[in-house]
């Protein structure tokens, strides 16, 4: 896969949801996003960021999951210009789909992490693992999934608030990675 190429056919966050949202989709997207707080220390967390990461979300406007997700990468985005967010739809680009293929499906939103030069470094996706918790706890009870996860239920913390942290320490990953890259540092002297 080139996937400097698919990073340069993606479209930035406005721009994908202009041209794949329908009006009822766009206000499912604007309403979650305006619920996205950032608070001081994820912000300076993502203002330190010192490596250009280009982050490729295979995404639909019409998927729930996307919509719960999806908006964070903007939020992230914003507050860190070394991060640079591109949006493919997964039916318009369905050999990105099948390649990233989780669980056997074509699930979205995937994320496709890239360094500066189109390298892949990871992928990410489709549901994180707080959100995999409230289903399972849906499905198996909490008291049992208590047990086993105790840390994430039961708080005051919002599943949302929770999302955004669980995507945030996966940011926080590869940028690790990029940073301690000694190819990447043998590129920028450092």
């Amino acid at each position: 896969m080139d996937w400097a190429n698919k990073f340069d056919q993606g479209l930035g966050y406005q721009e994908f949801l202009a041209r794949y949202g329908a009006d009822e989709h766009r206000q499912r997207w604007h309403d979650v996003h305006a619920e996205i707080e950032l608070n001081a220390p994820q912000q300076e967390l993502l203002a330190s960021f010192q490596r250009d990461m280009n982050v490729l979300c295979l995404a639909g406007t019409w998927c729930g999951d996307c919509v719960n997700q999806c908006p964070v990468f903007d939020r992230f985005s914003a507050a860190s210009e070394r991060l640079h967010v591109r949006f493919l739809d997964r039916d318009d680009h369905p050999e990105v789909a099948d390649f990233l293929r989780i669980c056997g499906g074509s699930r979205v939103p995937v994320v496709a992490f890239l360094s500066e030069d189109g390298i892949l470094c990871g992928i990410y996706g489709d549901r994180t693992l707080s959100k995999y918790r409230q289903m399972a706890a849906g499905l198996l009870g909490p008291k049992l999934l208590g047990l086993a996860f105790p840390s994430g239920l039961g708080t005051d913390v919002s599943l949302l608030q929770s999302v955004v942290q669980d995507w945030l320490n996966e940011f926080e990953r590869i940028q690790w990675m990029l940073r301690t890259s000694p190819r990447l540092r043998k590129l920028h002297g450092d």
